[in-house]
């Protein structure tokens, strides 16, 4: 990695202008470790939730499953309004950054240490207050690097984006090696699967992210980040003053929290990856192949797998249509193409849902889980990175963390929401559940396609 940073660390004066900054790429790494931790434990939450205390979970229900992913994910969403507060105000990024892995790490060894609900708890507890203080910041750093018209930008949160989701491709695959198979053990007939295993892989990711944070960040991030830049100024008489936003900030944050509420609903479906489309994996897709069963965890790598392969095709395009007359598309409308994407990965799954309906014997091929998830991908690279470097250009300096801190917590409630449908599941169906979603999200889509030239007259 250090050969890789070196060689793009170049003189600025000479530096050209389509290369990134060094930085980047430290960020990069350092997410991509972050990620690596998140995904691994979220892929295994659901399962470790659901399975009995003697195949190695807790023997929670479905449903109740479910509430606590969809608590816990809406969670470590909410938190970042308050780590993001506390960075722009007293701590800078940089500090909270660290302290946010730190606590991660402990989290994930919480969950290592026993088998028990008092455990999950206190692990749990800890991955949210250290997600506040690690989310906002790492994504406002990346827009840091850039001033605030650089053409770079989409481009460069489209390649951050890439690292978040190295990281979740290997994470899932890791540790389900770990959980089914490595440390699977079987005992007159009776399998103990090895979750605690998994959660300490996810712990081990964290740290190695923190390092590298702290042992490269001065070399390639300068003083960037170091300290807090909302702190109230002093005039000539010494008195703390805030300087009012003016109305064309107050119109730029307005489309921040328009924006964050058509995401919520993106995510909510989105977010049915890591519970009812992971528990109907388990149960109702065919997941065999020739001798040998394909980890339901697996499956959550399929969507970081196609977004390390087209991020950069994204990346690239992005960047070409900036160059020509017409321009890049305006960030609206990026983001109702990519709900209509999301939307259309649920109908994608009728046959399936058709087969399997009614008949808890049937099995649906995997190649619809896999073209779910393939719409589903890209609808998040027109979302998810476009709406970080929106929030990033768009936020006022002295509210950047803050502000970041909504975006992120409109996947909080996103993620509430998304658990609640999901528990609908054992009550609806999933034919039911999974079109309504699907329906819904298009059609939001096409409104943000509606309005979006009068959001970018806000934006201006």
């Amino acid at each position: 990695m250090g050969a890789a940073l070196a060689q793009q660390q170049v003189n600025p004066s000479t530096q050209k202008k389509q290369k990134h900054p060094p930085g980047l790429y430290l960020l990069f790494f350092t997410e991509l470790w972050e990620r690596f931790s998140y995904y691994g434990m979220r892929a295994i939450l659901v399962l470790y939730l659901t399975k009995s205390f003697i195949n190695g979970g807790l023997g929670f229900s479905d449903s109740a499953a479910v509430y606590i992913y969809g608590f816990f994910t809406g969670a470590v969403y909410f938190t970042p309004l308050i780590g993001g507060f506390l960075s722009d105000r007293f701590l800078g990024r940089r500090l909270a950054i660290t302290l946010g892995g730190i606590t991660m790490a402990i989290g994930n060894l919480a969950l290592f240490m026993g088998q028990s609900k008092l455990n999950l708890y206190i692990g749990l507890a800890l991955l949210i207050i250290g997600n506040g203080f690690f989310k906002p910041n790492i994504s406002t750093l990346v827009g840091e690097l850039y001033d605030v018209n650089d053409k770079r930008k989409d481009a460069a949160f489209t390649i951050f984006y890439m690292g978040i989701n190295i990281g979740a491709f290997f994470s899932p695959l890791v540790v389900g090696y770990f959980t089914d198979d490595l440390f699977k053990t079987t005992v007159n007939g009776v399998e103990h699967f090895g979750y605690k295993f998994g959660f300490l892989a996810a712990a081990i990711g964290m740290i190695v992210g923190q390092l590298l944070f702290n042992l490269l960040g001065n070399k390639y991030l300068g003083d960037i980040g170091k300290k807090p830049v909302g702190k109230p100024v002093k005039n000539e008489a010494g008195v703390k003053t805030k300087t009012p936003l003016t109305k064309k900030e107050k119109q730029r944050v307005a489309v921040i929290f328009i924006i964050t509420c058509f995401v919520v609903f993106f995510m909510a479906g989105f977010e049915q990856a890591g519970s009812s489309l992971t528990l109907y994996t388990d149960k109702f897709i065919d997941r065999n192949v020739f001798d040998w069963t394909v980890p339901t965890s697996w499956f959550q790598s399929l969507n970081p797998l196609f977004i390390v392969i087209l991020a950069p095709i994204l990346s690239a395009l992005w960047v070409k249509l900036s160059n020509t007359k017409r321009g890049d598309l305006a960030i609206p409308t990026k983001m109702g193409v990519g709900l209509i994407l999301l939307g259309a990965g649920f109908m994608v799954l009728v046959p399936a849902l058709l087969q399997t309906s009614g008949n808890s014997h049937a099995k649906a091929n995997m190649i619809f889980m896999v073209l779910t998830y393939f719409l589903h991908t890209l609808g998040e690279l027109c979302v998810q990175p476009v709406g970080l470097s929106a929030v990033s250009k768009l936020a006022p300096i002295k509210m950047a963390s803050l502000l970041m801190g909504v975006w992120l917590a409109g996947s909080g409630v996103a993620n509430i929401l998304g658990g609640q449908l999901a528990a609908f599941t054992s009550q609806l169906g999933y034919f039911q559940v999974f079109m309504l979603i699907g329906s819904v999200i298009i059609a939001l889509g096409l409104i943000l396609l509606l309005i979006s030239k009068k959001l970018v007259k806000m934006m201006e």
